[in-house]
């Protein structure tokens, strides 16, 4: 006790220790953190309920290995504790393993899918398309299940018009696999007796544990799936659940729920798209009438009016200066032809025989009304006719001076 060791010192003594007490350890639990490393070897933890251990198998060991190991499998496996030094760690070093619980029901099931895949039964040309809108769907599963809620409550929802028919099996035990072949069966035969049954069957059940599916991997509920005429929805527990019937149906859904929204897909889709062409209908319409009435708003009455007076405006001042240049014009010219028209009075005034009598000259005419415009025209003894401004004088020409 008066003496302190090393770490290295503490961690040789428990390897010897460790390494000596169990040289050779046979372990059964559940392989967890399974990384394969890029040097071959294989990581990976075994635990179970209360404890965890670190294990590690090298690549040598590993080719003697005829399944690949996942997270999940129940394993067995046989080897020697070793310690890690640097770490201060310890972890079994592998050197056999072996599937065991349900790691023996994943190899059965291996050789059962190997087996019906080699017969062609999960091949893709098999599959067969689901109908577009589904009149009637027929549900294979326990009826007082939450798997045939689900369905029921979604269908409700999503296709209101889709009939649905319950084929009541259950969904574990040792009968369960022969009755739901059966319901899958029974199905087939009343659509091929004229009594179309259903246009699409969901078959299937919520999570379990790996034997509480196992039903759903029978090769009688497979072959049943498979030869089936109606088109085949597998919908067998959670999203991380699995089972045959998957790969022969022609169709997988990860859970019972999304099944049924598998089957009401188009259903949904059409709505959608009717509800997408509405909404843009409207919105076109909408976009139409808005731009008819900004077309339309310049025709408002108060706004036309005013339209209107704009354009008259200034039309309506241009006919106001015309007419204003007209009426000078016509002024003018009337004052022109006024002063030309005075002119001329003032000319013929001047040169009218009456402007001419008014200052004290008479005509002198002969008895016939002939102008005496010269003495020598008129004779002695002749009576002439004198016409001043006003009246006629007659008078006898006593003589005549040239």
């Amino acid at each position: 006790m008066n003496k302190y060791l090393t770490v290295n010192e503490l961690t040789e003594q428990i390897r010897s220790c460790l390494e000596g007490s169990f040289s050779e350890v046979c372990v059964e639990g559940e392989i967890s953190n399974c990384r394969p490393a890029s040097s071959g070897h294989l990581y990976f933890s075994l635990k179970d309920s209360n404890a965890k251990i670190d294990a590690v198998m090298f690549k040598n060991r590993l080719r003697t290995v005829n399944f690949e190991p996942k997270d999940g499998m129940m394993l067995r496996i046989r080897g020697s504790l070793s310690v890690y030094a640097p770490r201060g760690t310890y972890s079994i070093v592998c050197e056999e393993m072996e599937l065991a619980g349900a790691g023996a029901i994943l190899a059965m099931l291996e050789k059962r899918k190997q087996k019906l895949a080699a017969e062609g039964l999960f091949d893709s040309e098999r599959k067969k398309a689901l109908p577009r809108f589904p009149e009637t769907v027929g549900v294979v599963s326990s009826p007082t299940g939450a798997a045939v809620r689900d369905i029921l409550n979604i269908l409700a929802r999503r296709a209101p018009g889709i009939k649905i028919k319950i084929l009541p099996a259950p969904v574990q035990g040792e009968e369960a696999a022969w009755i739901i072949a059966s319901r899958i069966r029974q199905a087939n035969q009343w659509n091929r007796q004229g009594l179309k049954f259903a246009d699409a069957l969901i078959v299937g059940r919520g999570g379990g544990s790996l034997e509480d599916l196992l039903p759903f991997s029978d090769e009688e509920v497979v072959r049943a799936v498979a030869e089936s005429e109606i088109p085949v929805v597998s919908a067998v527990g959670h999203e991380i659940d699995w089972a045959l019937c998957d790969f022969a149906a022609d169709l997988r859904a990860p859970t019972p729920s999304a099944a049924a929204e598998l089957v009401s897909e188009n259903y949904t889709t059409v709505a959608n798209s009717v509800r997408n062409a509405a909404d843009s209908f409207m919105n076109v319409i909408k976009t139409r009438l808005e731009r008819a009435r900004l077309l339309l708003k310049p025709f408002d009455p108060g706004d036309m009016e005013y339209r209107f007076r704009s354009i008259l405006q200034p039309r309506l001042v241009r006919l106001d200066d015309a007419k204003e240049a007209l009426i000078n014009a016509v002024k003018e010219k009337n004052a022109d032809f006024r002063g030309r028209i005075e002119l001329a009075c003032a000319v013929l005034e001047a040169g009218s025989p009456l402007a001419a009598m008014q200052r004290g000259f008479s005509v002198v005419t002969d008895s016939k009304g002939a102008v005496i415009r010269n003495a020598a025209d008129a004779k002695k003894g002749e009576t002439l006719v004198i016409r001043p401004l006003k009246g006629a004088i007659h008078a006898a020409i006593m003589d005549i001076s040239n």
